[in-house]
């Protein structure tokens, strides 16, 4: 719609809502003028009963007056008619006609007296009911006019000042579609420069990895047609190929499984032997006068899941020489020779290796639990272990 349609629709609202509240007004003063009127006839006959009964206490004050004053006149008359019969009769007589002309001329002026107050208060009240209805009628229209003039101006001002908002609200949407129709702008503005930004970084990163990935090609193309660098030998092998020549002496047969240089763990010599030479091939490292490994350092178990494996490591202080001695047997009946008759320091190892896996030693002096009580179902060190007791 149109601004002047608008305001056209304002104005008829405005306009109606007037006339709807000058009828108001002028229902409400004629039901104030009724109750008026109502009080004013309650009044007047008030007014009229009470003047009436005042003139009856009147006329009857007056009455007993009257008869008071000519039974005092009869006993008077009496008392003098003793003295003076004949002329009393006259005197008699003649007082009685005066006293009853100035009776009647007492009545006559009571009853006018109390007719021209009657007359007189009769109006009063009328006079007064008419003077309380004007003034009433007066303040009514004074009051109506007053509010008719408060509310005509209350409605130009609330007209203008709904025009005035009616134009800030405008200002002020206006003003926030301008802000939100910057801040998109400024937004795109930004997600393009942004997405520009992003893009050419995206890009950027693509050709150094394009360029790292062909460098990389090109040095494992290089590696691949050059020869490997050889590995530097272990300073450990001299000694290790040692062992195994006087191994080979005593034993016609294989009885290693391996052979090699742990470089994880200082370069150690190692060698892995069959079960069942495992206990001879100790003997052999401790007695041989050329290995001479009189002290074992550690001894401990380990379950690989397919097999279990005991790991020995022996110590040579003649030659200042270490070796390390490995076993594997079957998991589901790990079983092998003890050494402890060799080495008495393997007692308590293989007592904690059977304790903790399982593993039996054959030929023991005193196999036993070393850590759990003999009555502890499973070993914990099992990777299959599932403890019996929830609450352990």
């Amino acid at each position: 719609m149109d601004e002047k349609a608008k305001e056209r629709l304002k104005k008829e609202a405005a306009e109606k809502a007037r006339a709807a509240a000058q009828r108001k007004r002028e229902e409400r003063e004629k039901k104030k003028e009724e109750s008026h009127d109502s009080v004013s006839e309650v009044n007047q006959t008030k007014d009229d009963v009470t003047s009436k009964q005042d003139l009856e206490k009147q006329k009857a004050a007056a009455a007993a007056k009257a008869k008071a004053a000519a039974i005092a006149k009869k006993k008077a008359k009496e008392a003098e008619g003793t003295e003076t019969e004949p002329t009393s009769n006259q005197d008699l007589e003649k007082q009685k006609a005066a006293a009853a002309a100035k009776a009647k001329a007492a009545a006559l002026a009571k009853k006018k007296a109390k007719e021209a107050e009657g007359t007189e208060t009769e109006p009063t009240p009328n006079q007064d009911l008419e003077k309380q209805k004007a003034a009433a009628a007066a303040k009514a229209k004074a009051a109506a006019l007053a509010k008719k003039k408060a509310k005509e101006t209350e409605g130009t001002e609330t007209d203008s000042t709904s025009n005035q908002d009616l134009e800030k609200q405008k200002a002020i949407a206006i003003a926030k579609a301008k802000a939100a129709a910057a801040a998109k702008r400024k937004a795109k503005n930004a997600n393009e420069s942004g997405d520009s930004e992003k893009a050419k970084a995206i890009a950027a990163a693509k050709a150094k990895a394009a360029a790292a990935a062909k460098a990389r090609g090109k040095t494992t193309q290089a590696k691949e047609t050059e020869e490997p660098e050889p590995i530097t030998p272990s300073p450990q092998q001299p000694i290790l190929d040692r062992y195994l020549n006087i191994v080979k002496e005593h034993y016609k047969d294989d009885i290693l499984e391996d052979s090699y240089i742990n470089r994880m763990s200082k370069h150690v010599p190692t060698i892995v032997v069959k079960l069942e030479h495992y206990y001879s091939l100790a003997l052999l490292f401790k007695q041989h006068s050329g290995l001479h490994f009189e002290f074992l350092s550690e001894l401990h178990g380990t379950d690989f899941e397919t097999y279990m494996e005991i790991y020995v490591h022996l110590y040579s202080f003649k030659n200042n020489q270490s070796v390390a001695l490995k076993v594997k047997m079957d998991r589901e009946n790990p079983r092998v020779d003890s050494i402890a008759s060799i080495w008495p320091g393997a007692n308590w190892p293989e007592c904690e290796a059977y304790d903790l896996l399982g593993i039996q030693f054959t030929n023991h002096p005193d196999l036993h639990r070393i850590m759990l009580g003999e009555d502890w179902v499973g070993h914990p060190l099992r990777k299959d272990y599932e403890p019996y007791d929830v609450e352990v």
